[in-house]
């Protein structure tokens, strides 16, 4: 890095969008999770908020793939993120990541966005609970909370199948050590047949083990992410307390854009049977201004199904409104939009719109 790669004038700010950037490096976490770290060939400053995640625009096999990655890493360490990836078995995008994406790779990223995040909802006692690879939002976190000094009483509570499966050790006992107020407990799954010494709690958590580490539990702030039966438990043994699930937050995204998008064709089709028993007086139309094409839908419609009904492609990666992909810009009219964190109130306010969750009031305009 030379120095006037920071020179304040030619530096910019990351805005939700499309950016290309450049894998500089690649770090071998545990046996099957890589941290793939990324930089802009022109300086950005890659603030967002702690928890939030970007959509890869990758290219496998020929065809496009569109696959969301929570940020692994810290806003507080600005001209880089890091995303971190878990081999899975028969993961398509994951597994090509893991044996493909080096060093000196440029690739296009989406984002960011995410509803699930420290900054929208602050408090002064916080317990995070993350299995596995769910640990990377909950890491950005940690971090930002660490490199700011803020004044937070945090318990960190992270599953793992064995001592090496846990992402981040060596830099969680680091980060733990420093400050009074943080403390780290970590759950092994198992680790007696694997000949692992581990001296801390075994097993699945459990109430009794959240007790033990975090009697306050239910005065807490509760972040959590990991597998969704993980997820489940918790929201389970959380309920059957009586906590405010007002003050417990996940992260909503999963790796099932597969089955989604094969949910949202069949739906289009559906539309189209249907839409020749609709009143043609009812039908609303949807302009592509950028394409000079457009097409009348029934109501109910989504902008991005009258753009598959033109054969114009907007990406997409999940179809709930939760990756932020698939936005554009609307010029005219109005539009329904119920999405899932994949868009910023800014964002909103400067006239844009995901097109896989908006459904036209009337008709509409849309630049694309």
């Amino acid at each position: 890095m030379t120095t006037s790669f920071l020179n304040p004038v030619t530096t910019q700010t990351w805005t939700n969008g499309r950016h290309l950037v450049r894998c500089v490096k690649v770090i071998q976490e545990t046996w099957d999770v890589r941290t793939f770290c990324f930089m802009a060939e022109q300086p950005v400053l890659f603030f967002f908020k702690p928890g939030q995640f970007v959509t890869l625009e990758l290219e496998i096999d020929g065809e496009p793939v569109m696959r969301s990655y929570t940020i692994s890493s810290s806003p507080s360490v600005p001209y880089s993120f890091s995303i971190t990836v878990k081999r899975m078995p028969g993961g398509k995008v994951s597994n090509w990541l893991h044996d493909n994406l080096k060093t000196g790779d440029e690739l296009a990223v989406h984002g960011p966005v995410g509803n699930f995040n420290a900054i929208d909802y602050p408090a002064d006692k916080i317990l995070m609970l993350s299995g596995g690879v769910g640990i990377t939002p909950l890491m950005s976190m940690a971090r930002w909370f660490f490199d700011t000094n803020a004044a937070v009483d945090l318990e960190f509570v992270h599953s793992a199948r064995t001592p090496g499966d846990i992402i981040f050790h060596r830099e969680l006992e680091h980060i733990f050590s420093r400050i009074p107020e943080f403390k780290l407990h970590i759950v092994c799954e198992r680790s007696d047949e694997l000949g692992e010494a581990w001296a801390g709690f075994r097993g699945y958590l459990s109430q009794a083990m959240l007790e033990l580490m975090a009697p306050d539990f239910m005065d807490r702030e509760i972040f959590c992410c990991g597998p969704t039966p993980y997820m489940n438990a918790v929201k389970r043994l959380l309920r059957d307390n009586g906590f405010d699930m007002s003050r417990y937050h996940e992260e909503s995204f999963g790796a099932t854009p597969a089955d989604v998008q094969e949910e949202v064709l069949e739906h289009a089709e559906q539309a189209e049977v249907e839409a020749g028993e609709v009143d043609v007086s009812e039908l609303l139309s949807v302009e592509f201004s950028a394409s000079g094409k457009s097409v009348r839908i029934q109501p109910g419609e989504t902008v991005h199904a009258a753009a598959s009904k033109l054969g114009l492609h907007i990406p997409k990666a999940c179809g709930m409104g939760i990756c932020g992909t698939c936005r554009v810009p609307l010029t005219s009219g109005q539009v329904e939009m119920e999405h899932n964190g994949g868009i910023t109130d800014e964002d909103v306010e400067e006239g844009y719109i995901l097109s896989c969750c908006s459904k036209p009031v009337g008709d509409v305009v849309v630049e694309y």
